[in-house]
């Protein structure tokens, strides 16, 4: 039986994880809640059942897994689509405790009936729906929320339609006054010990997403004139994790 949080009021922060390390580090933060993924230099592609099944064996985590196949957009072949619900019923079977998804038309509309099928498996196991930042693709918002409310979903994360939730915290604020007690609104992308006060007070939503990211360099990416980089320059032969001090500071800085 999954995890769910005690008190649906309580102030979460969740840590958006790219590894079982990232994992760790949040647990060692004080994180309650993680966003479990692989690949963040993509957006976030689904995670590995291994480290799935490590972390929750090794920590007291309610663990959201990504169900996402690839990068770039939302908007599946069949092939992918058949990859996304074996992925989601593996994924729920080894007792992730919800699912983060999101499946969109050509036209960038929610798919209703590929969400319905994600949404089955996880009911199935008594697990959160968790529609992510496909909907900051979408063209109305408002009327995409009652969509995925009649469909079952449990939680929305979502930057309100810009690249940084603090840029879209009037729409993030609209969505709370207008949907709260029907779903939950997670803001997510850009959210820092420094902001996250803010966008809670702003808004009046009870929960964020962060990533808490840092570097670590790994000497052999970069080597004979052949590079596996991905970062920018500052970060050439770096790789992203998840920082154990910067989630210790937003986990004290939203609950004090």
């Amino acid at each position: 039986m999954p995890r769910k949080e005690k008190n649906k009021m309580e102030k979460i922060v969740e840590i958006c994880c790219g590894s079982y390390y990232d994992a760790k580090m949040a647990a060692l933060g004080g994180a309650k809640r993680i966003e479990l993924n692989s690949a963040l230099h993509l957006g976030g592609l689904t995670p590995s059942l291994a480290s799935l099944k490590l972390v929750k064996e090794e920590f007291d985590l309610n663990v959201i897994c990504m169900v996402r196949p690839r990068g770039a957009g939302f908007h599946y072949n069949d092939e992918d689509f058949k990859v996304m619900l074996s992925d989601a019923e593996l994924l729920m079977q080894h007792h992730a405790d919800g699912l983060a998804f999101g499946i969109l038309n050509a036209q960038g509309e929610v798919d209703i009936e590929r969400n319905r099928q994600i949404i089955a498996i996880i009911k199935k196991y008594n697990g959160t729906a968790v529609f992510h930042r496909a909907f900051d693709c979408v063209k109305d918002p408002f009327a995409t929320m009652e969509t995925l409310i009649s469909l079952g979903v449990d939680r929305v994360l979502t930057s309100g339609l810009e690249a940084k939730a603090m840029d879209g915290k009037e729409m993030i604020k609209q969505l709370q006054e207008r949907f709260n007690g029907r779903i939950e609104i997670l803001a997510g992308s850009g959210i820092n010990a420094a902001n996250a006060n803010e966008m809670i007070a702003y808004t009046g939503i009870h929960q964020v997403h962060s990533s808490c990211k840092d570097w670590l360099n790994d000497p052999t990416t970069t080597a004979n004139g052949v590079t596996y980089a991905y970062a920018d320059e500052a970060h050439h032969n770096d790789y992203d994790i998840v920082s154990l001090e910067l989630v210790k500071k937003i986990v004290e800085t939203v609950n004090q």
